[in-house]
């Protein structure tokens, strides 16, 4: 046998096989199923988002919550939309009335007609057991009642824990509060109980008795006609956070909301740039007023509302401009009064003579003899309700870098007395303005000039 048979031999003896690759058969998707489980998820989306808007609707229906955003976030902003503005929008959504509840219930509504499988379980379970409806109103209630009385614990104990700081300080401060009532001025008060003493007096005072800001101690703040504590002469906690206030705000703003005021008195203030160091907040730079009295301003907000005042005195004090726009009087004197340019329209009104009645619930007094503030602020409340004060007196005050505005009010008379109003020392731009939309039935208008006036120098006058 030749020698290639052979190895061919051998060959043929060796078997070779492919491996088997075996190909996985893909199951075609059910659409159908999956349709299905999107549909399910779209649904539970729209509901949780339908109900969650339409209970938040709801809630802000009643409370308003952001003081209390504010109180942990006073800086929140979302681009331009600041927390004020928020605030405001749910006092428009509040003014609604029936609406507001009406829109909200039918989102909550929408949303369980939506989710009608759960329905359908509710139906089933009360079908297959019918006691749970006679038991729902007792389980519902003792639900209800062991969440109120847990909440109502806590409040009992904060409130508790309030009155015995509040008591606490009060007793600190009573020395104090003794000699003001008895006719001390702040200064003498702090003398007699700080004589002798190795403190400085200043250092008590800043660190005790003024601690607490007030309006009778010329502190800036924003106090409101309507204090949740019942006290006006304190700020307004809830409002200056809903506002945003800031801790070196010097601001001086007044609110009249839906209470009335006896007297609101002002008088030794010094405002604006008018003392060193000072420059105006950006509300009062952009609308060019130092000082605004007034009910509501038309050209910012939607709700427009009157000061109402029984009797308006603004005498002896400087102003860059003095501009009264939109005012009913039923009297309107014009007196004494030095301009730098005057521009004064009388248009006779059928104004009826007024007198703002608050009896027993009406705030007490504000009265303030002094202070430095960057910019004077008072105005109504924006919830559709005229503000209203018996007496505003606004005397001696120096103020610079802006106007002095009265705007929107109604009165039964106005004194504008004895006050040097003038900045550039040119007549020709008429710094005294009583404009057309300023009527009354009676006018007095007498000794008023026009001289060249400076605006004041800004005290205290710089050692240098």
């Amino acid at each position: 046998m030749k020698y290639y048979e052979i190895i061919k031999n051998k060959f043929k003896q060796i078997n070779f096989k492919l491996p088997e690759v075996k190909v996985p058969i893909i199951p075609m998707p059910n659409i159908k199923k999956i349709l299905k489980i999107c549909g399910q998820v779209t649904l539970n989306i729209f509901t949780v988002v339908t109900i969650s808007i339409g209970f938040m609707l709801l809630l802000v229906s009643y409370i308003n919550p952001v003081p209390s955003i504010a109180q942990q976030f006073p800086n929140l902003a979302l681009g331009f939309y600041t927390l004020e503005i928020l605030f405001n929008d749910i006092k428009w959504w509040q003014s609604l009335q029936y609406y507001n509840y009406g829109i909200s219930s039918g989102l909550l509504l929408l949303g369980l007609l939506v989710h009608i499988k759960s329905i359908s379980r509710i139906y089933t379970a009360i079908k297959n057991d019918p006691k749970i409806i006679t038991d729902l109103p007792v389980n519902t209630y003792m639900k209800v009642k062991t969440g109120r009385d847990w909440l109502f614990a806590k409040i009992e104990y904060l409130n508790s824990e309030s009155k015995k700081w509040k008591t606490f300080f009060n007793i600190a401060k009573s020395p104090y509060s003794l000699l003001r009532m008895a006719g001390f001025s702040p200064n003498t008060a702090v003398a007699l109980l700080f004589a002798g003493s190795t403190v400085g007096t200043g250092v008590v005072v800043n660190e005790t008795i003024l601690a607490d800001r007030t309006f009778e101690n010329g502190d800036p703040g924003y106090y409101n006609s309507n204090n949740a504590t019942g006290e006006i002469n304190i700020p307004d906690e809830s409002l200056e956070q809903a506002l945003k206030r800031a801790d070196g705000d010097t601001t001086l703003r007044v609110i009249l909301n839906t209470i009335p005021i006896e007297t609101v008195s002002l008088s030794n203030l010094t405002i604006g740039t008018a003392y060193n160091s000072s420059s105006l907040p950006s509300y009062a730079s952009n609308t060019g007023n130092a000082l605004i009295v007034e009910g509501t301003n038309s050209a910012t907000i939607s709700v427009v509302n009157y000061l109402e005042v029984g009797e308006l005195i603004f005498e002896q004090n400087i102003c860059d401009k003095l501009i009264l726009r939109d005012v009913e009087t039923h009297s309107l004197e014009l007196i004494g009064n030095a301009a730098d340019g005057l521009s004064i329209t009388t248009s006779n009104g059928v104004a009826r003579q007024r007198a703002i009645i608050g009896g027993h619930y009406q705030s007490k007094s504000l009265v303030s003899e002094y202070g430095t503030f960057d910019f004077l602020f008072l105005s109504a409340m924006t919830n559709a309700k005229n503000g209203k004060i018996g007496k505003l007196h606004i005397k001696n005050v120096v103020s610079k870098g802006g106007a002095c505005l009265l705007n929107r009010i109604r009165a039964n008379s106005i004194k504008i007395h004895r006050n040097y109003i003038g900045s550039d020392n040119n007549l020709a731009t008429k710094d005294f303005v009583v404009e057309s939309t300023v009527n009354a039935v009676h006018w007095l208008v007498e000794d008023n000039i026009e001289m060249l006036i400076s605006p004041p120098t800004a005290v205290p006058l710089s050692s240098n």
